[in-house]
């Protein structure tokens, strides 16, 4: 991971350094001002940890709930899941959180916060692609295990759970960890109905600072060291699974 984040880094330091109409001195950290202002900047990321880990547990207990119903020989079951997969993949995110935060009050007559707004929006939006993936995860288990969780008397559930799910889930993990890196980029969206995440904290300190060349470098950053974080957990999860497997 470090030797991904150098290059950058060095990109923008010899562009701190070059000639120009440069002011990289408001987030320096070495100055009393850019030091406040780095600090600023990173009070968001706790709100877009939070934010994104809270959207997708919810998606992804949501998507499993849609997926089995695609999975029935009942075709009223599949056609509830192919609506719902389609048009909730049809639908933009940002429209989704917009209609979620100004609309859904109005429908249910109750007050509801950003911080809900964009869980229950970045959820709804990641729950159909992650119904897909569990349904592809699921088709993928050899048939004979259904056959051979049935002579040993398991039930559909106790099917699904001991035997199915833990082979599903090994397989569809790298898709399971690229929605989470997607959910933590879409997660910026929620800025537009004032959640204060890194975003958020970027646009209110380009207002005062007039810098957002600068401002937004340093969110470029704070995204990708991010990103490469959660990446390197999703590698070391994979690696983990396999060596339990094969032991």
């Amino acid at each position: 991971m470090l030797k991904k984040l150098v290059p950058v880094l060095l990109l923008f330091l010899l562009a701190g350094c070059a000639g120009g109409n440069w002011g990289w001195y408001v987030v320096d950290p070495t100055t009393p001002s850019g030091y406040n202002n780095v600090r600023f900047l990173l009070t968001g990321l706790g709100h877009t940890v939070l934010l994104s880990l809270t959207a997708i547990l919810i998606s992804v207990v949501v998507g499993l709930l849609v997926a089995l119903p695609g999975l029935s020989e009942n075709r009223y079951l599949r056609g509830f899941n192919r609506v719902y997969v389609e048009f909730v993949r049809a639908v933009p995110i940002l429209v989704l959180i917009l209609w979620v935060y100004y609309g859904l009050p109005q429908l249910m007559g109750i007050a509801i916060g950003v911080f809900w707004a964009g869980v229950i929006a970045l959820a709804l939006s990641d729950s159909a692609f992650e119904a897909e993936i569990f349904r592809a995860g699921i088709q993928s288990i050899d048939r004979g295990q259904y056959e051979a969780s049935h002579s040993i008397s398991l039930n559909y559930a106790d099917t699904m759970r001991f035997v199915i799910l833990p082979q599903a889930i090994r397989r569809i993990l790298p898709a399971l960890g690229n929605q989470l890196v997607y959910m933590l980029k879409m997660s910026s969206l929620v800025s537009v109905i004032g959640m204060q995440e890194l975003t958020r904290k970027a646009n209110e300190l380009v207002v005062t600072e007039y810098r957002p060349l600068e401002i937004y470098t340093v969110l470029v950053l704070e995204y990708l060291v991010l990103i490469l974080i959660v990446s390197a957990m999703v590698r070391w999860l994979e690696r983990r699974m396999q060596s339990d497997v094969r032991n």
